[in-house]
């Protein structure tokens, strides 16, 4: 990308060979096997459900503009659109659970809340770990053998998992006794959100569009989340807002076109309420912070090959003592030049002596008799006279006689 933008790439949900169940396990070790040119460490952004636990060994992980330290007991939850890059994992190890959208029935409050990254407990990581090997374990099943597969479970035992790793939900889900009815109410807020967030910039078009009021809306979404509607809807906005900033080359006006606003100003108001700086401030600071570090590092070793020669030669003159007057610098005498290499002349021609035949040797070739046409003599062109129909004129002007011609 221009201006130090790092571009995001596209991931599409791309199963396996016999694998179409919408479901997929795999490892670190298996990721980094199948990315042999490390570009998980670029930032992209999947349209599928990520899930890992790091079992063993550390690492690093970036999600949506937060930074993570991976270790023993990690759990990663990559949600569809989220923009992310595993930073370096090449020392850590554990299950990965690739799974579509739809894939998973229903969920509950703590699944709206829980972050892109977490920590387990001892005793929740083995239990989590042993539910990843039983899908796992099904999941090879129904690859080596078809007849013994079901999507259904193999969906609950995905529900299992993810409801095992989970965090603690919030207090205010925990504790209300109509946590069932927010739960519903979230999901179609939170799935409108998605779908409108461009558009729509105020509760109450998700309350009309929905049927709620804005304080059911509002209720239901601080029992999920902990915050309000409100809140929940601009975070929304601001995150889609930093991606165009940080992944693309849209000017600010185009930025604010993109998502919804019809002015400029009405979308630095809001970034900078949001953000507590401006759109162009934000992005000059990420990629200052983000891009030109690592492009440096990666030229690094490059440059520093081509210029270690002439650094060295400039040190040795800025140590001298500038008083002193410094000898012209010695110049190697050329190399002489070398003679052209001596061609041997080309041979002369092979001639081969031919034997003397002499002339009563060769034979007599007779000469073929004259053409009968040719031995008569051409005849003067001549033209007719009106005057003698028997006779023709000759060129001279004499009349010749010969005999009439049947034609």
């Amino acid at each position: 990308m221009e201006n130090g933008h790092s571009a995001v790439r596209q991931l599409r949900y791309l199963p396996a060979v016999g694998s179409a169940y919408g479901v997929e396990v795999l490892s670190f070790a298996a990721l980094r096997a199948m990315d042999v040119h490390r570009r998980r460490t670029q930032p992209q952004r999947p349209d599928f459900h990520v899930f890992a636990l790091v079992s063993s060994g550390t690492g690093a992980h970036e999600a949506d503009f937060h930074s993570y330290q991976l270790e023993e007991g990690s759990a990663v939850w990559i949600r569809p659109g989220m923009v992310h890059r595993w930073s370096d994992i090449d020392a850590c190890d554990g299950p990965l659970v690739l799974f579509l959208p739809g894939f998973l029935p229903g969920f509950t409050a703590p699944e709206a809340a829980a972050p892109a990254c977490w920590h387990l407990d001892r005793q929740r990581l083995s239990l989590a770990l042993l539910a990843a090997e039983h899908l796992d374990r099904e999941h090879d099943a129904a690859v080596r053998t078809p007849r013994l597969a079901s999507p259904a479970l193999l969906s609950h035992l995905l529900a299992a998992l993810i409801l095992r790793a989970l965090p603690d939900p919030p207090a205010s889900a925990a504790t209300t006794g109509s946590g069932g009815r927010h739960t519903e109410v979230f999901r179609a807020y939170r799935a409108a959100v998605e779908e409108h967030f461009t558009d729509w910039h105020h509760v109450a078009d998700y309350a009309r569009h929905l049927g709620y009021d804005v304080r059911t809306l509002t209720r239901a979404t601080r029992a999920a989340t902990g915050t309000g509607a409100k809140t929940f809807l601009d975070q929304r906005i601001l995150l889609e807002a930093k991606r165009l900033l940080a992944h693309t080359d849209l000017p600010v006006g185009g930025c604010a076109r993109r998502l919804g606003f019809g002015d400029v100003g009405n979308f630095t108001t809001f970034f900078r309420r949001q953000a507590d700086t401006p759109p162009a401030t934000w992005r000059t600071t990420h990629s200052a912070a983000h891009s030109t570090p690592q492009n440096a590092a990666d030229s690094a070793p490059d440059s520093a090959a081509r210029s270690a020669p002439d650094s060295a030669a400039r040190s040795a003159a800025d140590s001298a003592d500038p008083g002193t007057p410094r000898a012209p610098p010695t110049v190697p005498p050329a190399a002489p030049l070398k003679a052209p290499p001596t061609v041997p002349p080309p041979p002369p021609p092979l001639s081969l002596p031919l034997p003397a035949v002499p002339p009563s040797a060769l034979p007599a070739v007779p000469h073929p008799p004259p053409h009968p046409r040719r031995a008569q003599p051409r005849r003067q062109r001549t033209r007719h006279c009106g005057a003698c129909p028997a006779g023709v004129l000759s060129s001279a002007g004499d009349v010749e006689a010969v005999p009439l011609r049947p034609w």
